[in-house]
């Protein structure tokens, strides 16, 4: 099925503001977010370049979660390819900076942009990517926001023993941005889960 046009633009917009979270949080290089570190793993270990390696593990993650009934859409594919563009176009636009307080501050601000993104993509009820259907898949019994963290954590610690790096960023990430994607979703009332929303269809 078509998505409305205003899911549509929910998808869309989310996706752009979701690419630019991730820019800003590559560029404060204070350390990825933990699925990032779980594929960058897997790429060092096994030598496959990091699209390869990161197209097997969201194909996997995604097709585990339809065992969960959180079925891929549309919007599975905008957000794989649509978030990589913005964020490779984004990081030309973009310099870390040479401080550690800028870049902190940096860190500090992709988190309402983060939250956001993944708010309005997830609300636009067209498909999660591979990140978010995997912690969709365990809510319910667990809240997104807490199973969020799970998938988070357990990437960043399949990643750091495979040989990738981790810093202040990746925690920040496993601990605070299901969270905040949560308290964004609220503020916007919007639901996270992916079935279908006829209020949305206008």
């Amino acid at each position: 099925m078509i998505p409305s046009p205003r899911r549509t633009a929910m998808l869309l917009i989310g996706c752009v503001i979701l690419g630019t979270g991730v820019a800003m949080l590559l560029a404060a290089d204070l350390g990825s977010d933990g699925y990032s570190t779980f594929v960058n793993g897997i790429s060092l270990t096994s030598g496959m370049e990091f699209w390869i390696a990161n197209a097997i593990v969201g194909a996997v993650l995604v097709a585990l979660a339809m065992l969960r009934k959180v079925i891929p859409g549309v919007g599975t594919v905008v957000q794989v390819v649509l978030v990589g563009v913005v964020v490779d176009v984004a990081l030309g636009l973009m310099a870390t900076p040479d401080s550690l307080l800028w870049r902190g501050v940096l860190l500090a601000a992709a988190f309402p942009v983060l939250a956001v993104g993944i708010a309005l993509y997830l609300g636009s009820h067209t498909g999660a990517g591979p990140a978010e259907a995997a912690a969709l898949a365990w809510d319910p019994p667990v809240a997104f926001k807490w199973s969020y963290s799970v998938v988070q954590g357990g990437g960043a610690l399949g990643g750091w023993l495979l040989g990738a790096t981790i810093g202040v960023g990746t925690l920040a990430v496993i601990f605070l941005l299901g969270p905040a994607v949560d308290l964004a979703a609220r503020l916007m009332r919007v639901d996270l889960h992916q079935q279908a929303d006829p209020s949305l269809e206008g």
